[in-house]
């Protein structure tokens, strides 16, 4: 057998054992994945990893350089920024209206932005600018309202911790209101997202990023658990395996149980392969964020000694592999979507990439081009940002 097939078959038996486990473990079936001790920095990018980054860019080493001029020439980075928070943040559908949901996403991806550049750097204004950003909306925050509230929640919710993880445990100047800015997650974010969502997958899987990023920076081991167990019955119901059957899992709580209730949200399509997502046949761009979410929530776990990538990986690998192919330029077959694709994927393989490809050694060749010719990876403007500086060849 080839050496590539063993690592196929052994990961999709490994994935298989890690999921009887997470299911069985507990009289309940809920995930015991919160560690006794967070690790922090540990949201999406470990102390490790940004030693590796900041030590790359000091080389001029490629593509590490490049990313990180990019990052720096962005208005993220500007160190004249002036927040816009308010008390009230209301987003309709599409952020329609959008009364402080683009001011809101912004902000926390600038946070997160100057975090970042304060570590390569060691320049401190970048870390009193992010600490100014933080400060200036957990002052204010009260709510979010309308019908995307729980997405909009999740999309800024799986910044502001990122932000806050390096802030508070890299920079020695001091954070007088880090305890009002947990105050503000605990209060006004996680609430509204711990629940999850019966909407199209990528809801959930973003709402819960950001869950278990909070979960992280609060130190709230419940919290944690809570989220993942969701994460990990939202994962088989967005990535369809051929091990599934003959048609995708569903997630539970979600009322799905006929064929034409499945086929119907899957977007009408009644022909599963591997690697298929539930969005795959709406947009590839409402896919990009599920699939980011997935690999986000991943990666934090591993971070945190407990890997996810054991139960999700497979799931994702297949996915990021299907998409590429198709965002490469291969023609869909008429079964797929009816022979129509809505492309856009956007910048969001770098950290999957990172953990299936370089880490564990699985081939993923479509995935690979796509995301070198993607590079240096940018923001996608919601949540995604920069991943190419934090995670291309990064093992930490």
């Amino acid at each position: 057998m080839p050496l590539h097939t063993r690592r196929t078959a052994l990961m999709a038996v490994a994935a298989l054992l890690a999921t009887l486990l997470a299911q069985f473990a507990t009289p309940t079936g809920r995930a015991e994945a919160a560690p006794a001790a967070f690790t922090h920095p540990g949201v999406l990018v470990s102390r490790g990893q940004l030693d590796f980054t900041r030590a790359k860019v000091r080389a001029g080493a490629q593509p590490w350089k490049g990313a990180y001029e990019q990052l720096a020439a962005s208005p993220y980075a500007s160190l004249s920024r002036t927040a816009k928070p308010r008390a009230t943040v209301e987003c309709g559908p599409y952020s329609d209206p959008d009364r402080g949901c683009t001011d809101e996403r912004e902000d926390a991806i600038a946070a997160y932005t100057l975090a970042l550049a304060w570590y390569v750097t060691e320049d401190s204004r970048y870390a009193r600018k992010a600490i100014e950003i933080m400060d200036a909306w957990s002052a204010v925050i009260k709510k979010h309202t309308n019908s995307n509230a729980p997405l909009q929640t999740g999309w800024a919710g799986s910044s502001w911790p990122r932000a806050a993880e390096i802030v508070k445990y890299t920079y020695d100047g001091g954070w007088a209101n880090a305890g009002r800015f947990a105050a503000m997650l605990r209060t006004v974010y996680l609430p509204q997202v711990i629940n999850g969502s019966n909407s199209n997958g990528n809801w959930e899987l973003t709402m819960m990023e950001a869950a278990v990023g909070i979960s992280v920076f609060l130190d709230d081991r419940a919290s944690y658990d809570k989220a993942v167990t969701k994460f990990l019955g939202r994962v088989p119901a967005y990535i369809y395996l051929a091990s599934d059957g003959a048609l995708p899992k569903t997630a539970p709580g979600s009322g799905l149980s006929t064929r034409d209730q499945i086929v119907k949200y899957w977007q009408g399509q009644s022909t599963f392969t591997d690697g298929l997502t539930q969005e795959t046949c709406r947009d590839f761009t409402h896919t990009g964020y599920g699939l980011s979410a997935i690999s986000h929530v991943a990666e934090t776990s591993r971070i945190q000694g407990q890997d996810l990538y054991p139960q999700v990986g497979e799931r994702l690998r297949r996915a990021l592999g299907f998409q590429s192919t198709y965002q490469l330029g291969a023609v869909p077959p008429g079964w797929l979507c009816g022979g129509k694709l809505k492309l856009g994927l956007g910048p969001v393989t770098e950290v999957g990439f990172n953990a299936l490809h370089n880490r564990l050694g699985y081939p993923m060749a479509d995935t690979q081009t796509l995301t070198e010719r993607n590079r240096p990876a940018g923001s996608n403007n919601l949540f995604v940002a920069w991943e190419t500086l934090t995670h291309a060849g990064n093992s930490g």
